[in-house]
């Protein structure tokens, strides 16, 4: 009996095990799909099947809860087969391959993606029949053309743009017109009815219309959707003030509810004419909708109009960092020392994407408490990022060209209107000193009692004092590990060093938050700093010399016979 126990507990703790090393089935899908590509060692790199979480991996867009939904490998030279693993894929929504040189046919499996809306395969060298289960998929939407398919057994006609006969294309021709004459005219119609209802009842003049059908699906947009102006009008109740979340250098946050209840905040940019106009914003905006990660702030769509931009976020119920740390109401909870930590560690991690992950890497510019949301999860998620991109600084007052907020913005910056992702390391040190205090990083009330108005050099201060409990929050009311505090103060402290180069980069940030190299790092910065301080006070002392024997001098001769 006792051997038979061990054995069943033996069995247990393997397949623990087992599941606990197996990878992401997800993972496993788009691993296969790569192999049967015959994707170079160059192509998907960052595909490692080591990491269980796809999330991260270029031309992967995942929704909240970390699943696929999204997949883009156009035009990239494959030349290898589709695999049939990539049925394990049920949330997948979109799966684009077109413009490549696949070959083989279409695996039975795709018709188990109960999920997916649109396939896009066209110009590949696709040979076979088109699977009868793609059938079982009503909304999905197929593109086809420039391969070599047959649309079923009993189907001769092969489905490729060029195999339609020319009757059959002028047929087409009729009806495409007649539609086309019917839409214009509801257009036309619909226009003129906005018009008398603007004229009649004091409408704003600017009136959009959006027209649907003409978007072409194929648009590597990701998941992005274009919202209508009106669309956002009636969700955020005309911008009514009242639905304000916040506001900042580019302009006003508000909330809002779609028709279908889904709750969003719509940033609504000012100086938004960048050069090139509504192409060169959208191209923008695609390149923030790809920078996909677990701690950066989801884009869910834009709305553009001869005179707005527009940018929809899925909506952050616990609101920012900096309004938990010193905004809450009476009654709200204030943030403990663990989601502390772990808002530091997804904050860093979110930039370390940016900065090593995105190609182009992406600057935020703008680090700071008030730029990380907290999600229902209070998890760290970086908003805000890649906006400096989207707008036209020669609107801006501003001669040097920086956007940011004083004191969280890095000297070099500040001094050359030139920034890198060592100013963004800069501004996440300070960020870090703000989730430590509580505090504001500049706050002028710190005079009263002849202190620092910086909160870097207010820390600074009370850490060479080695006076750590006085630099925590007072609402921790000392609930926290003062030896964390020390090394978040020290690891804050190394990414607000004056020189640019001597700051680390995010992903040694995130090793020295997780307990990796931080020792070391911060005994040569101790070093280098004690050297700067004695030669300052040398400097200090040999200044105040001079000012004496001046003064001396002076005396001697004032005291001299006349």
């Amino acid at each position: 009996m006792f051997f038979g126990l061990k054995l069943v507990f033996g069995v247990l703790i393997l397949a623990c095990l087992h599941s606990f090393v197996s990878s992401d089935a997800q993972g496993d899908a788009l691993i296969a799909l790569k192999t049967s590509l015959n994707a170079s060692a160059n192509q998907l790199s960052d595909w490692n099947q080591n990491m269980v979480n796809p999330c991260t991996w270029t031309k992967v867009t995942c929704d909240n809860n970390n699943n696929v939904i999204y997949v883009s490998l156009s035009a990239l030279g494959f030349s290898g087969v589709l695999s049939p693993k990539i049925g394990a894929l049920k949330t997948l929504q979109t799966l684009v391959l077109q413009r490549n040189a696949i070959t083989g046919e279409i695996p039975e499996e795709f018709g188990t993606l109960t999920s997916l809306t649109m396939l896009d395969l066209d110009n590949n060298r696709l040979t076979g029949e088109i699977p009868p289960s793609l059938g079982n998929l009503p909304k999905l939407q197929l593109f086809f053309t420039g391969n070599h398919l047959n649309c079923g057994i009993n189907v001769s006609q092969r489905c490729a743009s060029d195999s339609v006969g020319s009757s059959n294309k002028s047929k087409i021709g009729t009806v495409l017109g007649i539609i086309v004459g019917i839409v214009c005219l509801l257009v036309f119609g619909g226009l003129l009815l906005l018009f008398w209802k603007g004229r009649h009842k004091g409408y704003r003049r600017e009136v959009f219309v959006d027209v649907a059908g003409e978007v072409d699906r194929r648009i590597p947009f990701g998941q992005l959707k274009r919202f209508s102006w009106r669309e956002l009008q009636l969700a955020t109740d005309n911008f009514n003030e009242k639905n304000v979340l916040g506001q900042g250098g580019f302009g006003k946050v508000y909330k809002g509810v779609l028709s279908d209840n889904t709750k969003i905040a719509v940033k609504r940019l000012t100086d938004y004419e960048s050069p090139g106009g509504d192409a060169a914003f959208q191209r923008e905006v695609e390149m923030i909708s790809v920078a996909v990660h677990r701690n950066l702030l989801r884009l869910i769509g834009f709305c553009t109009t001869p005179t707005e931009r527009l940018l929809v976020y899925p909506f952050m119920q616990n609101l920012s960092v900096a309004y938990r740390l010193r905004d809450i109401k009476p009654g709200e909870p204030v943030l403990d020392w663990s989601t502390r930590k772990r808002v530091a560690l997804g904050t860093a991690r979110g930039l370390e994407y940016l900065h090593e992950h995105c190609n182009p890497k992406i600057i935020h510019r703008d680090v700071k408490a008030a730029n990380v949301l907290l999600d229902e999860d209070f998890e760290a998620v970086v908003g805000d990022f890649g906006l400096a991109k989207l707008v036209d600084v020669r609107k801006t007052n501003v001669t040097t060209q920086v956007r940011g907020t004083m004191g969280h913005i890095a000297p070099e910056y500040l001094s050359t209107g030139k920034s890198s992702e060592r100013t963004d390391v800069f501004g996440y040190g300070i960020m870090l000193l703000e989730l430590v205090t509580g505090q504001r990083a500049i706050d002028f009330s710190r005079l009263e009692e002849e202190d620092d108005v910086l909160l870097l050099d207010h820390v600074k201060k009370l850490e060479r004092e080695k006076r750590l409990d006085d630099i925590v929050d007072r609402n921790l009311n000392k609930h926290y590990n003062i030896q964390e505090v020390e090394m978040m103060i020290q690891v804050a402290l190394l990414c607000t060093q004056s020189s640019p180069e001597d700051r680390p980069l995010m992903s040694e940030v995130v090793r020295m938050l997780e307990g990796e190299g931080l020792a070391e790092r911060w005994e040569e910065w101790q070093h280098v700093e004690v050297n700067r301080r004695q030669e300052y006070e040398r400097l200090q002392t040999r200044f105040d010399w001079g000012e004496d024997s001046i003064y001396n001098q002076d005396a001697v001769e004032l005291s001299g016979g006349r």
